[in-house]
């Protein structure tokens, strides 16, 4: 049975409100906050600054001097209360693609390169990532990262980078590895990390503790915004969308790049309205059932 957990609301000083769903990471809570979320950036609420979702929770910044605390915090429980009712947690979405070249010789050097700060140091990310499933088979654990889309739980660590929780799969069944001993000085840009159940991809280079398992061919950040697909943001991460990989070899990794580089790659993508209710009650099906003209 879906159960939408409730809200705790703390402030934050003169400026912020916290609105903490539950203590741990559940699609549950992920759905609450990102349903609210969005009523309030379509609310358009004057005062109002900053609306930061979470996994299991959300942050506001207002203007104490054109809205007052208490009238905010009484907008935010009228519309908790609304979307504590899980027929009311509908979304539009987005369905996105995200071309990857695993196992890759640039995830390789760099696990290499930071083999100290590992708990296996012998073995590649990749082959570390895959011990730890049981996967014993290159391409079955391609299939198992491919078969169904993650869900963008939220945004951040690295601006535009999305963090994607598996849909459609049981807890038990999904692909989850430790982080590094001690994060990597370093990261490639669009390097593709597991930590934990959340796919991460690394939008610039920088600091890092996941185990990288392949690269995105296509950038999810454009600053100068030269793909359309980037017309109306610098990030392609949306809280909500689901990405859904695909592999790619070599060849169409460097057809891809030579196509972002010269400014006309297209992103796959298709928009989409989504049902955490309907989701909750047939689970996989209903994952699949979105994505059958995609």
């Amino acid at each position: 049975m879906f159960t939408v957990p409730e809200t705790r609301f703390h402030f934050g000083g003169d400026e912020y409100i916290v609105a903490e769903i539950s203590k741990e990471m559940s699609t549950e809570s992920n759905f609450k906050t990102l349903a609210i979320t969005q009523e309030l950036r379509r609310r358009q609420i004057p005062g109002v600054l900053d609306i930061c979702p979470s996994n299991a929770s959300y942050l506001v910044r207002f203007n104490p001097e054109v809205l007052s605390a208490y009238d905010l915090l009484d907008c935010l429980k009228e519309i908790d209360m609304t979307k504590s009712n899980p027929s009311e947690l509908n979304l539009s979405i987005r369905i996105v693609e995200i071309p990857i070249w695993y196992d890759d010789p640039i995830t390789r050097e760099y696990s290499e390169r930071f083999k100290h700060r590992h708990p296996t140091p012998e073995l590649s990310n990749f082959e570390f990532v895959m011990k730890m499933n049981g996967f014993r088979d290159k391409e079955a654990f391609i299939e198992a990262h491919t078969s169904m889309p993650f869900l963008i739980t939220m945004m951040g660590f690295i601006p535009g980078s999305g963090w994607e929780f598996p849909l459609g799969i049981p807890r038990e069944q999904m692909i989850q590895t430790p982080k590094y001993l001690s994060p990597r000085t370093d990261t490639p840009p669009q390097a593709v990390g597991l930590g934990g159940a959340f796919s991460f991809i690394y939008s610039s280079s920088g600091p890092g503790s996941y185990q990288l398992i392949g690269m995105s061919a296509a950038p999810i950040v454009d600053k100068k915004q030269r793909l359309k697909d980037f017309k109306n943001s610098l990030f392609l991460a949306r809280p909500g969308d689901l990405w859904k990989h695909r592999s790619v070899d070599e060849s169409e990794y460097n057809r891809i790049v030579d196509e972002v580089y010269r400014g006309v790659y297209r992103f796959r993508m298709k928009e989409v309205e989504f049902s955490p209710e309907a989701y909750f009650k047939k689970g996989k099906s209903y994952i699949l059932q979105l994505m059958e003209e995609f």
